[in-house]
């Protein structure tokens, strides 16, 4: 049996490598990409110009996406305020498990698929949302209901949704310097470079990152989104103190073979599950790399090993 403080406490930790791993990674392809820049253009001032513009683009596209993420994404999933008379039984787990957490009850929404999924968003617990699924709330017991609603109360509390948002703008930070590299080598025709000798290694290896990065970079994303759904389910055992309710609530959703319509690649992984139902069991741990979640199997045995 997995003592439940415990597990938090090593997943924070696995997390918090995986960060600094994804950090180190950042910041040597970003140097390296910006010197093979330098070395293609030969002026350290046109490089300087070109990172300088990726950054502000980084850093308007962060602001946007930090700031109004909740709306964009309640927009694209067409979801609606929850009503407090039909929707009575989310409101109350909502707002009991949030009292007992400490946290300011977040704002309530229901897509209306038939699909069974939740998902929390906004920038801090201040402006937190909720949203689950019409299916998902007529198709759970109050119990798993609360397992459901304290894994995603658990993301907010964790400020998982912010911690993503900021992988999101690294990720494409690299993308975006990558794609001029490659471009500017692709296309550039008879240019005159200073320091040939003594750049070309640096190009060289910022061609390699140019291209391998973006992927990378993605596969790390997806695995630092995989464990903080772990840190989640442990939050929600640890806040609910029933992991019978999750397990029976993970159980269901993944007997739910109903993709959600609603949902697509950018916002999958904000869900408790995969909505895409977009499985590649047949593959096995080389398909897992590009999974926005574990496998729910795999979920289920570390929280049984909690009951």
């Amino acid at each position: 049996m997995i003592n439940v403080y415990e597990s938090v406490a090593g997943n924070k930790r696995k997390s918090t490598v995986i960060m600094v791993a994804f950090s180190l990674f950042v910041v040597a392809s970003v140097v390296l990409i910006s010197k093979g820049l330098e070395y293609y253009y030969g002026y350290g001032q046109s490089n300087g110009l070109l990172v300088g513009m990726a950054l502000i683009f980084s850093g308007i596209s962060s602001f946007v996406s930090y700031y109004f993420s909740d709306r964009i994404i309640l927009t694209m999933s067409g979801a609606r305020p929850a009503d407090k008379k039909t929707d009575y039984k989310f409101f109350t787990v909502a707002e009991n498990l949030s009292i007992a957490s400490g946290l300011p009850i977040p704002r309530l929404y229901v897509i209306d698929d038939s699909a069974m999924n939740a998902f929390a968003t906004g920038r801090d617990p201040q402006h937190a949302v909720v949203c689950a699924t019409s299916g998902l709330l007529e198709k759970l017991s109050r119990t798993e209901l609360e397992g459901v609603v304290g894994h995603e109360l658990s993301h907010i509390a964790n400020y998982d949704t912010r911690l993503m948002s900021v992988v999101t703008v690294l990720v494409g930070m690299i993308t975006l310097l990558g794609d001029w590299l490659v471009r500017a080598n692709w296309y550039g025709r008879g240019r005159e470079r200073s320091g040939k000798e003594n750049g070309s290694i640096f190009m060289i290896a910022g061609l390699v990152l140019a291209f391998i990065s973006p992927f990378v970079a993605q596969v790390i994303q997806l695995a630092i989104s995989r464990r903080r759904e772990f840190l989640a389910d442990a939050s929600s055992v640890k806040l609910t103190r029933q992991p019978s309710g999750l397990i029976s609530a993970l159980k269901k959703l993944a007997s739910d073979r109903e993709p959600l319509e609603a949902a697509n690649k950018a916002t999958a992984h904000l869900y408790i599950t995969n909505p895409l139902k977009n499985r590649h069991d047949t593959i096995g741990w080389f398909a897992n790399l590009f999974n926005t979640h574990p496998p729910i199997e795999e979920r289920v045995r570390v929280l049984e090993k909690m009951a």
